[in-house]
């Protein structure tokens, strides 16, 4: 579990970095020109230290080094702010892809719930689908405040909130499954 926070604050680090920065300073060219140097480095460190990268880390140090740019240059926080889409909608399309969750999942429910798995890797592709147009929605009305709220918040708290329900769901579902494979369902 350390390994994949871990993993999820490199992913994360120059969004982290450019919302620290901002909401100390209220400066956005300064938070971006932070947070490009901050994914740059971020990759330089890797590279030195001999660690091999990832499409996913290149992917997203051009992300940060482009929109990042493209805010600079024209001085609207906006194009910043919707870095978190792009990756919310490809992860989406990713989940989109039959049984994607099933290597996930422990062997009994695998072997008990299948069709249920096959439906919440469904659900989780239209959850990321819906956190990146909501992203979009936010970023575009330009208040970079708000935009911290939903993707600390909202994005986060989603994530959480149907992590929880699939934990219950298959909680239920599993045993109820094997009940029936036995005869023994109570009434």
């Amino acid at each position: 579990m350390k390994d994949v926070f871990a993993k999820l604050g490199q992913d994360f680090f120059s969004t982290i970095v450019f919302l620290a920065l901002y909401l100390a300073t209220d400066n956005v060219l300064l938070a971006t020109c932070v947070a490009i140097a901050g994914a740059i480095a971020q990759l330089v460190l890797a590279r030195i230290k001999g660690q091999s990268l990832d499409f996913m880390t290149y992917a997203s140090v051009a992300l940060v080094v482009v929109l990042g740019a493209a805010t600079l240059l024209t001085q609207d926080p906006r194009f910043v702010l919707a870095k978190p889409s792009i990756g919310h909608f490809a992860i989406g399309a990713i989940m989109l892809r039959k049984g994607w969750m099933l290597r996930y999942m422990p062997a009994i429910v695998t072997e008990t719930i299948p069709d249920y798995v096959t439906i919440a890797g469904y659900a989780w592709a239209v959850l990321m689908f819906a956190l990146g147009a909501g992203n979009i929605a936010v970023a575009m009305t330009g208040d970079i405040k708000l935009w911290a709220f939903y993707i600390s918040v909202v994005a986060i708290g989603a994530k959480i909130v149907a992590f929880a329900i699939q934990y219950v769901t298959f909680r239920l579902l599993v045993p109820r499954r094997l009940r029936a494979a036995r005869g023994t369902v109570a009434p």
